[in-house]
């Protein structure tokens, strides 16, 4: 089914919800345009291309609610799929926490949607990967990696009144690049909204150098050390924060938010004042939905403030329970940072360790953010000033909130994406010290 516009889609839910017999009726709808080239060992593996389109449909009785999927839309599937809704809700026990559905809504126009990126044709996805092939090749490395490109739309309608549509573009690359001998590895992420941002040729530059560099790893001895870490090894560790904002989880003890023997954290000074997060979904670096899933506008919100947690998200229903605005969680977060570039955070560091990523990101205690990982694909060891020398990776027992207490430096602010998530962020690289290794490990 081809990509629906505005009045098509609103069509189409017009006609869903005028099969409703329920007390509420809300009906989503969302279209997808995938493609993607995935190549190993320097050569390509795969090729595709995928059309998806997906309709939801929730029906309520009081507090019993009922929800039916389909992907069929001539008019008898849209109204079986209705039906089964209906069937559903009038078998569901009631929900104590269910909320009626919004009203109509105003949202501001959002900025995600790039025709470059929508009209990307199979020869210019060819040519990107090319690029990167060539580095890897010219440099007798070795490389893997995977290019995906996304054009798509989601809309919204119930039986109050509310109609919300957004369209979306977004192309995320990755390459991971080995030595002949397997002994050096570099890795290398980008996303953007506009693939005319994209340059898969200095990425694989990055990830190339760091592979050649790191094939000569020495062990060194766990402990603390002074850590720079580049923006895809902060986004790992920092969306454990933004992930856990909720309200609920809080004021429940179930989070790092919740203070011993009741209550929350919220306005109080909880990491160094330099921290500053926000979401903003108009952002033109890093543009989102301007509604979430349930209808509500996506705003300007500050997180954390000079140190201080500003905000928490509520649901609708915890929210109403307290008498606060409901606000929804980020869809994604930016943190403010400083004018050094990392080679000027390098050159600043008398010793410490470079650390290109982290992944296998595991929790060890969530009251107090404490996590576990591996450093991979690239970690060195930096004295006066200068990368000296590539050294072992090592597992790590750090919390995000710790590190934020023992922040030394912030760097300029660049777009990265999680490995562990796949999210688009806007963060800059840290500098931290008493950042904890606690063991070596083999991987390259």
């Amino acid at each position: 089914m081809a990509l629906l516009t505005k009045e098509e889609a609103q069509a189409l839910l017009k006609k869903v919800l005028s099969y409703s017999k329920a007390d509420e009726c809300e009906v989503n709808l969302n279209g997808t345009d995938s493609a993607n080239i995935r190549y190993a060992r320097n050569s390509v593996s795969t090729s595709a291309k995928v059309s998806q389109t997906q309709l939801v449909v929730s029906s309520a009785y009081g507090k019993k609610s009922g929800v039916a999927t389909i992907n069929e839309f001539d008019d008898a599937s849209l109204e079986k799929v209705v039906r089964r809704s209906e069937e559903l809700a009038q078998l569901a026990p009631e929900n104590p926490e269910y909320v009626s559905f919004l009203g109509p809504q105003q949202y501001a126009e959002a900025k995600t949607y790039i025709p470059a990126t929508a009209n990307i044709t199979p020869r210019l996805r060819s040519d990107l990967v090319a690029e990167s092939l060539r580095v890897a090749k010219e440099g007798k490395a070795i490389a893997a990696g995977f290019l995906e490109d996304n054009n798509g739309y989601s809309a919204m309608m119930n039986s109050k009144g509310l109609f919300a549509y957004n369209t979306s573009t977004n192309t995320n690359f990755s390459v991971t690049v080995r030595t002949e001998d397997g002994r050096g590895s570099g890795y290398a992420t980008r996303g953007y909204n506009d693939v005319t941002k994209l340059d898969t040729k200095t990425a694989t530059q990055i990830a190339t150098q760091k592979a050649l560099k790191s094939a000569e790893a020495k062990a060194i001895e766990p402990g603390k050390y002074t850590v720079i870490l580049e923006p895809a090894a902060v986004a790992v560790l920092l969306e454990n924060i933004f992930f856990r904002l909720d309200a609920r989880q809080a004021d429940e003890g179930r989070s790092f938010l919740s203070k011993a023997g009741g209550g929350t954290r919220l306005g109080e000074k909880l990491v160094d004042e330099r921290v500053n997060i926000y979401s903003d979904p108009l952002n033109p670096e890093l543009p989102t939905s301007t509604w979430n899933g349930d209808g509500r506008p996506q705003e300007k919100v500050s997180w954390i403030e000079k140190g201080v947690i500003k905000n928490l998200s509520y649901s609708r229903y915890w929210a109403e329970k307290k008498g606060v605005k409901a606000v929804p969680g980020p869809d994604a977060a930016i943190m403010e940072g400083g004018t050094k570039s990392l080679e000027e955070l390098i050159a600043g560091t008398k010793k410490g360790v470079l650390v290109t990523r982290l992944w296998y990101i595991r929790d060890v205690d969530p009251q107090s953010l404490l996590l576990t990982g591996l450093t991979r694909d690239g970690t060195f060891y930096i004295e006066n000033g200068k990368i000296q020398y590539p050294i072992k990776n090592f597992r790590f027992n750090e919390s995000p909130i710790i590190m934020l207490n023992n922040l030394e430096e912030l760097g300029k602010v660049e777009r990265t994406v999680s490995v562990e998530s796949n999210q688009n962020y806007l963060l800059p690289p840290l500098k931290v010290r008493d950042f904890t290794f606690s063991s070596l490990s083999d991987a390259v």
